[in-house]
């Protein structure tokens, strides 16, 4: 990957004389900043801006690595196989019209990806604004040449899907001075080169800290999760096209298959990627992971907030509340110490509120003694400041005071409102000096989170679980399968579920009325369910085959009378053990395009449609992956037990889960697992009714 980020000579195909061509800003760019060779490409020029013009790229002398087309698409094949016959390694294809444009762009991508693999040469794109590496004064796109004024080097990375987002997105940071960027690599419709690739070699970047993604589609789901996994830097995602019809514009867009929202959602927390939900989130996040990348390990960052206002002070606190960080504990001697500022009236506690100091003795020592204070606390992990610029006698020197904290590893941000001008230069003053700073409360308090969160971020490689599937029985699994079709009935999945050792309903399949008398009163002991077992038929409830509350011979009797008119004599009845429970909880596999074999575990019952929570896992789940899965529940405070009722063996839980997992990847053909309910009686879950879909 070397020759696209660090390459001795460039080939431009496209380049032109003329100012309003994208190839005219592509030489323009590489002339300003690009080190190595230049080789413009057209035959219709001589020379373009001073430089000798190449005819063919076979005319073009070493040293070459890298092309850069920009030319009409249809024109791309032709260009692509001279580079292979020129020995090019890498080729950044910046033109459109491939599979963004339809059927036939579809195959002309298929059938460039297909030469270049079989040749040996990387293409990056195409349809894409290219390659832009601010600290090495690299512009490999036809960005606006204007962009130069603004390039801020930094330290985040960012590989985006989207052009205009790399382009136009780059800019607006840029020239408002919120942060600046190491690289930002676009990559359009991922013809060969993919985020996966571009991501393991920012890991490995000296001049990256911080990740960024914007994706329409993750080629790999499985290697991006295992990059992501052992990774020792931050990395933030924003996923396009979760909903429905965000869907639909990502396959108009760049003709990326997006996969479930939640799958997506569920797979990154697994990976431990942070997930941001919108463009400037992403870069507050990343900015502020940059500039405290190796928090120290903490259950909860504990913040000391200083502010000029009682009422910014309680909204910061509110804000905290639920989080990964908290509102500090001022020691005794830190509340001795603020006291020797504050008026007599008014006892020290946290939130800081340093007006009243501020008019006695002034900002900076108001400030600078709290800022000691909370440096010196062993009760303080971070500090946040509120600032004012331009008035209110607030004028505060950040670096000067955070100097102290940053010493100790405490990170400070700051909330910052005033006078545009005068803020626009405290914001990029304190940019320059690492400090993040904000203009909304919750924005800063959200970052100050994502920090703490990923000091707290165990770094892990995923690893298959040893044996399981010995556990299994193989032989009961095979040939349950081979009896069902493309859907198992209820009992054949639960004879395969209790071949993986999880627990199910003590049922069987009775033949007439006297067998099912005979099952009721002996063996399973009334109340019973008994239910009508179609062939294909996965939603029994709807079509009238199950009868709850059984408790005697003659319920029992009428049941298998209505059951067997019901199925017009074509099915079977099963009987069995119906369980009281005191929660209802859903679990399953789905497979999922990006991510393949995923295990769900939800809130089931009557409490499924409201409260709407589940959570998805890529299999294999290891133990802790699994307990890890339920803590994602927005509601899994209910696992924990109420109203007298006992809590879930959670253990018991994480190895049905991790059982599911391994029972649909031990067997490819298994589409689809559902059990549901999975009722929790006495804190043990039990599969009360399940259906296995295989693939047609």
């Amino acid at each position: 990957m070397d020759f696209f980020f660090n390459p001795k000579g460039i080939a431009l195909i496209g380049a032109t004389p003329n100012p309003l061509k994208g190839g005219h800003a592509i030489l323009q760019n590489l002339l300003k900043g690009f080190k190595g060779k230049i080789h413009p490409v057209n035959p219709r020029y001589e020379e373009i801006l001073g430089i000798p013009c190449h005819k063919t790229i076979a005319d073009v002398p070493d040293p070459v690595d890298l092309a850069i087309i920009f030319i009409p698409g249809k024109m791309v094949p032709q260009i692509i196989e001279s580079c292979a016959k020129r020995g090019i390694k890498g080729v950044i294809i910046e033109s459109s019209g491939f599979a963004e444009s339809g059927k036939e762009g579809q195959q002309v991508q298929k059938d460039l990806t297909n030469f270049a693999r079989k040749e040996g040469v990387r293409l990056w794109g195409p349809n894409c604004m290219g390659l832009v590496d601010a600290v090495n004064k690299n512009v490999f796109s036809f960005v606006s040449p204007e962009l130069w004024e603004e390039l801020i080097p930094g330290d985040v990375s960012l590989i985006v899907q989207s052009g205009m987002l790399s382009g136009g997105f780059l800019i607006d940071c840029m020239s408002h001075g919120t942060m600046g960027v190491s690289k930002v690599c676009s990559i359009g419709n991922k013809m060969d080169v993919d985020e996966c690739e571009i991501l393991e070699y920012m890991l490995t970047d000296p001049h990256t800290k911080v990740i960024g993604l914007y994706l329409e589609s993750i080629t790999h789901g499985r290697r991006f999760m295992e990059i992501c996994r052992r990774a020792t830097k931050p990395i933030v995602l924003l996923k396009g096209g979760k909903s429905a019809m965000g869907a639909k514009a990502a396959m108009g867009h760049t003709a990326s298959m997006a996969g479930n929202g939640a799958v997506i959602r569920d797979a990154m927390a697994q990976a431990g990627v942070m997930e941001a939900t919108d463009f400037h989130q992403m870069m507050d996040l990343c900015r502020s992971l940059a500039a405290y990348p190796d928090i120290k390990p903490t259950p909860k960052g504990r913040v000391a907030i200083l502010t000029y206002s009682g009422g910014a002070g309680i909204i910061s606190s509110d804000f905290m509340e639920n989080g990964p960080i908290e509102p500090a504990v001022l020691s005794r001697q830190s509340k001795e110490r603020l006291k020797t500022i504050f008026p007599q009236w008014m006892p020290p506690s946290n939130p800081i509120d340093l007006w009243p100091a501020v008019e006695q003795h002034g900002a900076e020592k108001a400030y600078g003694l709290a800022i000691d204070a909370a440096c010196d606390d062993p009760g303080v992990d971070a500090i946040f400041i509120h600032a004012f610029a331009g008035g209110f006698r607030l004028s505060l020197d950040l670096d000067k005071m955070s100097q102290k904290a940053k010493k100790m590893g405490k990170p400070v941000f700051c909330w910052l409102i005033g006078r545009q001008d005068e803020a626009r230069i405290v914001q990029l003053e304190s940019h320059s000096k690492g400090i993040p700073v904000f203009r909304e409360l919750h924005r800063a308090v959200e970052c100050m989170g994502a920090v703490f969160a990923h000091g707290n971020r165990t770094i892990s490689v995923k690893s298959e679980p040893d044996n399981r599937n010995d556990t299994m029985a193989h032989d009961t699994i095979k040939v349950s399968l081979k009896k069902g079709k493309t859907a198992l009935d209820e009992h054949l999945s639960k004879t395969i579920l209790d071949a993986c050792n999880i627990p199910v309903t003590k049922e069987i399949i009775v033949a007439d009325e006297a067998s099912a008398c005979q099952m009721a009163t002996q063996t399973l002991k009334f109340p019973v369910v008994m239910k009508g077992l179609l062939p294909g038929e996965v939603h029994k409830t709807e079509a009238g085959l199950v009868k709850l509350n059984i408790e005697s011979r003659d319920q029992v009797k009428t049941a298998f009378k209505d059951l067997t008119q019901a199925m017009d004599g074509k099915g079977e009845i099963l009987i069995q053990q119906q369980i009281k429970g005191d929660l209802e909880l859903i679990a399953g596999v789905v497979k999922d395009p990006q991510f393949g074999v995923c295990v769900m575990v939800g809130l089931g019952g009557v409490m499924a449609e409201i409260l709407d929570d589940a959570v998805f896992g890529v299999a294999p789940l290891s133990h802790s992956d699994a307990l890890a899965l339920m803590g994602r529940l927005k509601h899994q405070k209910l696992l924990d037990g109420f109203r007298g009722a006992k809590g879930v063996d959670r253990d018991v839980l994480a190895k049905i889960l991790c059982a599911l997992g391994d029972l649909a990847l031990a067997y490819p053909q298994i589409n689809e697992i559902d059990v549901n309910p999975l009722i929790i009686s006495k804190g043990n879950p039990i599969a009360v009714d399940a259906s296995i879909i295989q693939e047609q």
